[in-house]
């Protein structure tokens, strides 16, 4: 099957180089193009897509308060938002409004289509050049600390900061050298200690409270 993609961006030569590459793949279908949030919402409203490839800076309506109005609407379609290298806060206003990834315009044809399966799974992936941006901006603002009350051991922020990446269960559990089922063990723990009930939300609330460390290039 195909997943058909929205592409939102007001500038007409990222939408047409974002919907060359999806092209080139048979698993997505551009089924649709906006130059602002507002219009987004009526094709959303009216084709209902699988996904949706975000600009954060639009006229008319931006990237963030198209994704307060899905979330008002109760639209759960998937949303990656296209980010550029000075957007650091917005970045985490993105995640904390449930975005499930983000790309960086310059990105690689590699990394569209790994963060574009990712979400249609229902995962957060965050490349590690993004995480580690949005990491040294809430250290920058907020101070390098861990939030005391979550506990998560040195385990669960591993097992978190991995998800975060975009590994599926069984490939966390063969680089850890431990079985999938303790993995998801491993998971359901982070959700209650962090009152969530997805990898989407424990990443989200990971990076609010934060709860990770710095990664390594």
């Amino acid at each position: 099957m195909k997943y058909e993609v929205l592409i939102v961006d007001d500038h007409l030569v990222v939408r047409e180089g974002l919907k060359l590459i999806l092209e080139t793949n048979d698993s997505f279908q551009v089924i649709g193009e906006a130059s602002n949030g507002k219009d987004a919402l009526d094709i959303i409203n009216k084709s209902k897509p699988d996904l949706i490839l975000l600009d954060l800076y639009m006229p008319v309506m931006s990237g963030l308060d198209t994704l307060k109005s899905m979330s008002e609407l109760n639209i759960k379609i998937p949303v990656i938002i296209l980010t550029t290298y000075n957007e650091d806060d917005l970045m985490v206003k993105g995640i904390e409004l449930g975005a499930k990834g983000f790309l960086l315009k310059d990105t690689s044809r590699e990394n569209l289509f790994r963060t574009l399966e990712s979400a249609i799974r229902g995962e957060t992936l965050l490349q590690p050049e993004v995480m580690e941006k949005i990491l040294k901006y809430k250290q920058e603002k907020f101070g390098n600390h861990t939030h005391q009350s979550a506990h998560l051991t040195d385990k669960e922020l591993f097992i978190l900061q991995t998800v975060a990446k975009g590994f599926k269960s069984r490939e966390i559990a063969s680089d850890m050298g431990i079985a999938e089922r303790t993995v998801k063990a491993h998971l359901t723990n982070i959700y209650n200690k962090l009152g969530v009930n997805s990898r989407a939300e424990a990443v989200a609330v990971a990076i609010d409270q934060g709860l990770f460390r710095l990664l390594d290039k």
